[in-house]
């Protein structure tokens, strides 16, 4: 049941409809629409089979995400494969949206220079991303400031050759699902690592980059900060941490920090890792930090090897808001009525991607699987 208090917290947004009563179907390849949720059941990409769902908790939709499958280069005859997105802005969408429309571009841009996938290929898209974007901040800052503010984590797998790239800024996350052959097990392996002050080692590399600067992370209210003002060391956006010419009037005063300083205190630059697929690898799980908020890199595991492959996404997103219900003593069924905005309260918008892989396919290296271009929420 939902205590007094809640009741009178949520009551002015309460929904009489329940997300997946009712569902609207966009063009092939937009996915569905229930309430808050959004949702592509099933797919075809070129390594295997995928599932995608997001479900929304903010006013606006801060998460955005995107797959690509087919040629990553600028031509057809370039190399195939997969590439996932994961962004989770904050302070508002403008930047996840804004990687949604271009990181994708600039990897087959620098691909086909580089004749070939590689971890420098994905780092270069990565830094042009973000040097686009404070262009843009630059020219919007004075009638705009407070996109000077908005920024956003980037999470990015990519499947080529037989080969997985994972790229990272920021606190999403990835995790393999891998078959222990002796104990009959599928096993969680985290593949990427979270940039957030909340660990120790983030906070020595801060207190590494930055050793003049006895104030780069505090502690506030038991939750460490960089600057005292936000949790993530590396991102995409948030010129006001990247740039001085930001941390200044017109841009609110809560988002300046005191003192100006000269090296970028964020970083935009991503951790990068490639490893060789095996066939034991069963699929990979990319998903918003708002997911491991409620779930464990095991549970997750667990869910998608036990549960039909259609619409496995949207059941890990259920998992998670069961959780997220149980935590504050009320029933799942109430907390779907609970409009965005308030919803915020309870749970952070959601994204989840769930890739199968296809070792039949990933070493052949089939490029006649069908194309994908998907973004989710759209």
């Amino acid at each position: 049941m939902v205590s007094t208090t809640l009741r009178r917290i949520v009551s002015p947004c309460w929904k009489p409809s329940v997300e997946g009563e009712n569902s609207s179907r966009g063009g092939v390849g937009n996915g569905r629409v229930d309430g808050l949720l959004w949702y592509e059941d099933s797919g075809e990409h070129v390594a295997g089979e995928f599932s995608m769902a997001v479900i929304q908790a903010n006013n606006l939709l801060e998460d955005h995400s995107q797959l690509e499958s087919g040629p990553i280069s600028s031509f057809k005859s370039g190399p195939h494969g997969t590439f996932v997105g994961i962004y989770d802005g904050h302070g508002g969408p403008e930047t996840a949206r804004f990687i949604n429309k271009h990181l994708f571009s600039h990897i087959k841009k620098f691909t086909t220079e580089n004749h070939g996938m590689s971890a420098d290929v994905i780092n270069k898209a990565f830094l042009a991303t973000e040097e686009d974007f404070l262009n843009r901040v630059k020219e919007q800052f004075e009638t705009k400031p407070q996109i000077a503010s908005v920024g956003s984590c980037c999470l990015v797998g990519i499947i080529c050759s037989g080969l997985l790239y994972i790229a990272n800024a920021g606190d999403s996350r990835v995790v393999l699902g891998r078959l222990e052959k002796a104990f009959k097990e599928v096993k969680a392996v985290q593949l990427s690592s979270e940039h957030n002050a909340s660990f120790e080692s983030v906070r020595e590399e801060l207190r590494s980059f930055h050793p003049d600067d006895p104030q780069i992370v505090v502690l506030r209210h038991n939750v460490w900060r960089v600057k005292g003002i936000i949790q993530i060391s590396r991102s995409i956006g948030d010129a006001y941490l990247k740039k001085p010419e930001f941390n200044r009037e017109p841009l609110l005063p809560k988002f300046r920090v005191p003192n100006s300083f000269e090296k970028p205190i964020l970083q935009a630059e991503p951790a990068i890792s490639v490893q060789k697929l095996r066939p034991e690898d069963q699929f990979l799980i990319f998903a918003s930090d708002g997911l491991w908020e409620h779930l464990s890199n095991q549970e997750a595991v667990n869910i998608v090897n036990t549960c039909p492959r259609n619409g496995i996404a949207r059941r890990l997103i259920k998992a998670a808001l069961r959780e997220a219900a149980k935590k504050r003593e009320m029933r799942y069924s109430d907390l779907k009525k609970i409009d965005r905005g308030v919803r915020r309260h309870f749970h952070d918008d959601i994204t989840v991607i769930v890739l199968f892989l296809d070792f039949h396919l990933i070493s052949n290296g089939s490029s006649c699987r069908p194309l994908v271009s998907i973004r989710g929420g759209a």
